[in-house]
């Protein structure tokens, strides 16, 4: 694993998301007539409320020590709509590192080139821009076409153009780094992107901070918003400012999470956002990457009449997925570190561990460094993976008077760690690939150096969303023509399948293919047409099933929309039950019991809405 460049490593901003629903800090959202705004802003700071946020439509204020019914009992007042919790959002990364140099030359990050972004050419004259709903873009960084960048600073949260942590700056990187010559180059270089900084500086905003900043969004003419954050808990105020966002031709793009399990985040979860999941330079499922059912569960009635109903909704769970491990953008000047290793004068791709400083010397072979040599003194020390810990590893060789350590892998791929929180080592300390193994025991000599970069390595479906938010915009740029749903589509129907065969909780429809994506739709046009793989069934029909009882009967009410032929085809079970007319409503009677499936499909055709499930 030669490299021809030195290694940066970073520690990414790391983030426990709650995905339990809660009030955070006795927030709530207050959706009002706008006409009445100033009222009901009144009538919430007299009874102790504190302003937080005022929307379009709608305000959101804390009330210490107060939970939902309260204030609810609070505020009763005609000129209230609704009153609901206003749930923290998190940003989504977790820790990782990894080789590069962008110090001296443009470095191309592996999911440019995994996604086939690298083989379409970004229309700059289309008009695309992204906004960026983060923690700002810090101006610091020079990787950047500053003057197609715009912001919107917040009292809350500071000035948009610096950093709230470098969360924001690395994803702003993936989207839109400059095609420069230096640094990384992102997905869509140099396209407009405007930044709404919606984190303070404990590291989360709000649903009410999104909703609001998406109507930012709206306002400074973005076509996608991109949003590498969430947390638990849906909320109608901020679904439906997306929606609103998406109904108007716009594309929204929102991080699945970060937990490994198949929990629902908000925003992602909502269907008029795109989910995405992480995969990593190997075409493998991230183990963070969250993979929640496609499916929904809705129980009515009770007793003898209670009845569950179950429907298919693949907007609801992870529709595709880009590299999200390991991936290399742009941070805030000197805010990551990065390490350069050589032996005999030949670079080696390595990862830093800890301990800014430079060392170098003959080398040293310590084995697994189980206890002090003295022949290390003086020395870089050459040492395996296993048996202690790296600390103690290192602390061995500082002890024998080396002057520097590399920990070489016991497995394939390189080794990404650190000492640990009670480190007490001071000599610089990096990780080296297996594969390297060889031809480092063969050196005599060895140079070592760590210190501050431009650029640096987080993992997390947060970066698996700008990724797909900025190949979007790549494919868009080119058929400007379409809405983002139909971008949307196009990336679905494209993408590479991975994983279980066809349609999986984990990967989606696969990961996401920029050329395949723009071929499709030179050759089909916006609304797409037949490819391998085949789209979706559910084209643009739409259809729900609610099942109760009546006078001994099971009854079933079929409803849909977007049907285009002059009657319909009611599914069951995979079975026609009847054709019936396009009107949009259809009861179905019967009296046995057990599961039943229905779909709603045009006349004679495969065009069919998703199935939804009754059980009696």
């Amino acid at each position: 694993m030669k490299a021809s460049k030195f290694t940066t490593s970073i520690i990414a901003l790391a983030v426990t998301a709650a995905f339990s629903a809660q009030a955070a800090d006795d927030r709530y959202i207050i959706k009002v007539d706008e006409s009445k705004k100033g009222l009901v802003k009144a009538l919430a700071k007299k009874l102790g409320g504190e302003l937080k946020v005022d929307g379009k439509g709608f305000i959101a204020a804390s009330f210490a020590g107060k939970d939902l019914s309260q204030v609810k009992g609070l505020l009763n007042n005609p000129h209230i709509q609704m009153i609901e919790e206003d749930q923290r959002r998190v940003p989504l990364s977790v820790y990782s590192d990894t080789a590069g140099n962008p110090a001296t030359t443009q470095l191309t990050p592996y999911a440019v080139v995994q996604s086939q972004a690298d083989q379409v050419n970004f229309n700059a004259g289309a008009g695309m821009k992204v906004c960026v709903i983060d923690s700002g873009l810090d101006r610091s960084n020079q990787d950047f076409i500053w003057n197609n960048i715009t912001g919107t600073n917040d009292s809350g949260t500071g000035n948009w153009d610096e950093n709230g942590g470098p969360h924001g700056t690395h994803v702003a990187g993936t989207i839109g780094a400059a095609d420069n010559g230096f640094g990384v180059v992102g997905m869509a270089p140099g396209v407009d992107m405007h930044i709404v900084k919606v984190f303070n500086e404990a590291g989360w905003g709000y649903s009410s901070d999104l909703a609001y900043a998406a109507n930012i969004c709206s306002g400074a003419g973005a076509n996608i918003i991109s949003m590498s954050l969430g947390g638990g808990g849906a909320n109608s105020t901020e679904e439906n400012a997306f929606k609103a966002f998406t109904d108007a031709g716009g594309l929204v793009v929102a991080a699945a999470g970060n937990d490994g399990n198949n929990v629902r985040s908000f925003p992602a979860g909502y269907s008029s956002v795109m989910m995405i999941g992480a995969n990593d330079n190997n075409n493998a499922i991230a183990d963070f990457s969250q993979f929640p059912s496609c499916t929904s569960t809705t129980t009515t009635g009770k007793g003898k009449n209670r009845t569950t109903t179950t429907t298919t909704n693949e907007t609801i769970c992870v529709e595709v997925t880009a590299g999200g491990v390991d991936t290399l953008s742009t941070y805030p000047a000197g805010m990551a570190t990065s390490a350069s290793m050589s032996a005999d004068g030949v670079a080696f791709a390595s990862s830093s561990m800890e301990n800014a400083g430079s060392a170098s010397g003959s080398t040293f072979y310590m084995g697994t460094a189980e206890s002090t040599n003295s022949g290390a003194n003086g020395n870089i020390c050459l040492i395996d993976r296993g048996v202690i810990s790296f600390h103690d590893k290192v602390q061995n060789c500082q002890n024998s008077g080396g002057v520097g350590a590399m920990i070489i892998n016991n497995e394939a791929g390189m080794l990404y760690a650190t000492l640990g929180d009670a480190n007490a080592t001071t000599i610089p300390a990096v990780g080296a690939a297996y594969e390297d193994r060889s031809a480092l025991l063969a050196a005599s000599s060895a140079e070592i150096n760590i210190g501050a970069s431009d650029y640096g390595f987080m993992s997390g479906t947060s970066m698996a969303t700008p990724a797909v938010s900025g190949i979007a915009a790549l494919v868009w740029s080119n058929h400007n023509g379409c809405t983002g749903t139909e971008i949307r589509d196009a990336l679905k129907s494209t993408a590479e399948d991975n994983g279980a065969t066809g349609h999986d909780d984990y990967f989606g429809h696969g990961i996401v293919k920029a050329k395949a994506a723009s071929d499709y739709l030179t050759a089909n046009g916006c609304g797409g047409g037949v490819v391998t793989p085949p789209p979706v069934e559910g084209g643009d029909i739409t259809a729900d099933a609610s099942g109760y009882k009546a006078k001994g009967k099971n009854k079933v009410d079929v409803t849909w929309s977007g049907a285009a032929t002059a009657s319909v085809d009611i599914i069951r079970n995979g079975s026609l039950r009847t054709t019936t007319a396009n009107d949009g409503a259809y009861t179905d009677s019967f009296r046995t019991s057990g599961s039943f499936t229905y779909k709603v499909c045009d006349q004679g055709t495969s065009n069919c809405s998703t199935e939804t499930t009754v059980n009696f």
